[in-house]
């Protein structure tokens, strides 16, 4: 018998979400070595996060959709907008640590792609500090 249950993240995480900027809590990053490669061995800084509500207009019609990108340790200058967006002076031969991020909010901006044959969330590595003027905007109300 193959029974499986999915939480509220698994039903949320095929949502593909309209191309925004979106603040979202970063709730991990971790460390994993790459699957071999040609050009040798590296590392893989997975991040998962979660969407709070569009970064521009506070609108929650995407929120709680987890968003999933990651870092390599062979490109790591994506990471530099993304520790900038939350104040890092970077310098050349110092040492960041990025699950410090795990926690914190950020704005991302999200947009689709195709992956095969079908649409998917992406980041590009497009990252700002928030936008300390935006909030959630009040969840919707019911007319009786």
């Amino acid at each position: 018998m193959a029974i499986v249950q999915f939480s509220p993240r698994d039903i949320r995480r095929g949502t593909v979400v309209a191309p925004a900027w979106y603040r979202v809590r970063i709730e991990n990053i971790g460390e994993q070595p790459a699957k071999a490669s040609e050009k040798g061995p590296s590392t893989n800084y997975p991040v998962e996060s979660t969407i709070l509500f569009n970064g521009d207009n506070g609108d929650i019609m995407f929120a709680n959709v987890p968003v999933d990108w990651m870092f390599n340790s062979k490109a790591i200058g994506f990471a530099v907008g993304f520790l900038k967006a939350f104040g890092v002076e970077v310098e050349a031969g110092k040492r960041f640590d990025l699950a410090s991020a795990a926690g914190k909010e950020v704005d991302v901006y999200i947009d689709n792609d195709i992956y095969q044959n079908r649409t998917v969330n992406r980041v590009n590595h497009q990252y700002r500090p928030i936008k300390t003027d935006v909030t959630a905007a009040p969840a919707p109300t019911s007319v009786a």
